[in-house]
């Protein structure tokens, strides 16, 4: 799916209107709402109640979640059933038991089920120290990915979001061509006065389902969580592609709040793009706690442990953009929840923001990062390589941003043209590689060229095996963030070693190239236009500036036309024309 700027237009008078032009060819993708205010007494009935989807509605995508939005904030319980029935052949498609625990309660548990005390269950917060290990525990599940053992994952199976009630139901229990009822206990909600909410029968709430999936050739799809678009989840998408697929797919996804966990394997070729970076939010309160899963610090085991704590994993799959979107762990105490984790070959990941804890970021394969942000709690990045990133932010809370755990089989983390700071007066090290229950990473790398620092301690890194010789703890032309000075190299790490052009000019020169970090491939992404210039209005006499946002693999390169005619020097992604007048009316 390729987006293209939409012409602009300067008008021929004192006040100067940019419109955009529809160009033969583009796909524009839209999100439409529409709605209405009402005013509520201060009792409620069901009548008050707006359900998603809507009572009696049809074409409902079979992913779609439920959601009952009140006039105040609903209170949620933890008792009671909710069911979803077949309306013709009566039988139950899900049920959700409010009175089983969505998982073990942690730091970072969701509100209110943080309150909650469950029959048969001890009121303990439990940690990665401590984790619950009590197998006669039932906690809620809910299938991800796949039919195993392992796809299996503690979920919450009510969200209280604001005014709104949401239902998750388990994935994959609706079908194509049905229509449901639903039935909801009283006990497990009430309305926002505290009287109890029931749904009983066919006659309050049916809605039918989509006759029909997109075609199994469908190679781009919409996904929008007001159900407009071909799946109201991220999840719904990528179930839809098959494993080991071989023709490539555009997942589109539009503006909204996806608050849920996304996991993949086996998957290639596919693009997943975000309407806009800040406004498409996956998100999930997911942590090694809440999903916990033993695990090895054996890399060999690597893929098949770690991807139950993430809120999108991508696992054992290869051709993979991830771009323009935000992933978020939900919770402010630390712990080890990753915003995402990617293990596998040819992945791209690119202007996106990953806000996860401990480990925000796992990566491990052949993973190209440009222009993302990455924060968390410390140890942000985690994996065994090999990794570039190229003008990448790196935050920390006070953690290590890196445990690279890279063996001599290939490169490990490599930061070219990249900011690492801390929030507050916080320092930290770059990176650091402890032994791990006995594991030692004695070959361990993590370059840094051209990279603006701030908030990293004097000693530059952290702890490392008794064995150093092999250790690339390297660095060239670090300076500080603030002012652009170089940074003080007197009190680095004895393990670390500052590159200079004099001595290290080869180095630095292979480092600077993904391919040679990455195993020889040569990442590409063929220009995608995030962002369209702006519709503006502007006085004669005035400033008018136009913006494209690209992404594209090397970066793109520009030029702006007035009509057919190339434009002097306009070769960047803004184009600026000051002191307006009526020759500069034409089309850009």
């Amino acid at each position: 799916m390729m987006f293209f700027p939409a012409h602009a237009a300067i008008a021929n008078r004192n006040i100067f209107h940019f419109s955009k032009q529809i160009i033969k060819g583009v796909i524009f993708l839209l999100a439409v709402f529409s709605g209405h205010q009402r005013t509520f007494p201060q009792s409620y009935s069901f009548s008050d109640v707006i359900v998603f989807p809507a009572d009696k509605s049809a074409h409902v995508n079979p992913d779609t979640y439920l959601k009952l939005t009140f006039p105040g904030e609903p209170i949620l319980h933890n008792t009671g059933k909710i069911r979803i029935y077949d309306a013709h052949s009566g039988e139950l498609a899900d049920e959700l038991d409010l009175s089983i625990p969505p998982g073990p309660k942690n730091t970072r548990t969701r509100p209110p089920y943080d309150q909650f005390r469950y029959d048969g269950m001890p009121d303990s917060i439990y940690t990665v120290s401590k984790p619950d290990k009590d197998r006669s525990h039932v906690y809620q599940q809910n299938h991800i990915g796949g039919d195993s053992e392992a796809d299996a994952y503690h979920f919450y199976p009510m969200l209280i979001q604001g005014n709104s009630a949401v239902i998750c139901l388990h994935n994959n229990r609706l079908t194509y061509g049905k229509t449901y009822y639903v039935e909801v206990d009283e006990g497990v909600l009430s309305m926002p006065d505290g009287s109890p909410v029931k749904i009983k029968g066919p006659e309050q709430w049916t809605f039918k389902t989509k006759e029909m999936p997109p075609t199994a050739s469908e190679r781009q799809m919409v996904v929008a969580s007001d159900g407009s678009g071909d799946f109201t989840t991220l999840q719904g998408a990528v179930d839809f592609i098959p494993e080991h697929n071989t023709e490539p797919v555009t997942i589109f996804i539009k503006n909204g709040a996806y608050e849920e966990i996304v996991y993949f394997r086996n998957r290639r070729h596919i693009t997943i793009i975000g309407e806009d970076r800040d406004k498409v939010v996956v998100c999930y309160a997911n942590n090694s706690v809440f999903n916990r899963r033993d695990m090895s610090p054996d890399p060999a085991l690597a893929k098949h442990q770690h991807n139950i704590r993430a809120v999108l994993a991508v696992d054992n799959s290869s051709d993979i953009a991830i771009i323009n979107l935000t992933l978020r762990s939900l919770g402010e105490a630390p712990a080890q929840a990753e915003a995402l984790l990617a293990i596998g070959s040819e992945i791209i990941v690119h202007n996106v923001s990953i806000e996860g804890s401990g480990d925000a970021l796992q990566a491990t394969g052949t993973i190209y990062m440009s222009d993302c942000k990455i924060q968390g709690f410390g140890d942000n990045v985690l994996g065994y390589g090999a990794v570039f990133f190229n003008r990448c932010e790196f935050v920390s809370t006070y953690g290590p941003h890196l445990w690279v755990r890279n063996t001599d089989k290939n490169h490990g983390n490599v930061m070219v043209n990249c900011t690492l700071r801390t929030i507050g007066e916080v320092e930290t090290h770059i990176a650091r590689a402890p032994d791990n229950h006995g594991i030692k990473y004695p070959f361990c790398e993590a370059v840094l060229i051209d990279c603006k620092l701030e908030g990293v301690k004097p000693e530059g890194w952290g702890r490392v095996t008794d064995s150093t010789e092999h250790i690339r703890y390297w660095e060239y032309n670090s300076t500080n963030l603030e002012d652009g000075t170089p940074i003080d190299a007197s009190r680095r790490h004895p393990a670390s070693r500052q590159l200079t052009l004099e001595h290290d000019a080869d180095i630095i020169h292979r480092y600077r190239d993904p391919a040679y970090v990455l195993g020889g491939w040569a990442p590409v992404l063929a220009p995608l236009v995030l962002t369209e210039p702006a519709i503006v209005s502007v006085e004669k006499g005035g400033t008018a500036t136009f913006e494209v946002k690209v992404a594209a693999i090397p970066d793109a390169q520009y030029q702006w036309y007035k009509g057919q005619t190339p434009l002097k020097n306009a070769t960047e992604a803004a184009l600026t024309i000051s002191n307006v007048q009526a020759a500069d009316a034409g089309t850009y």
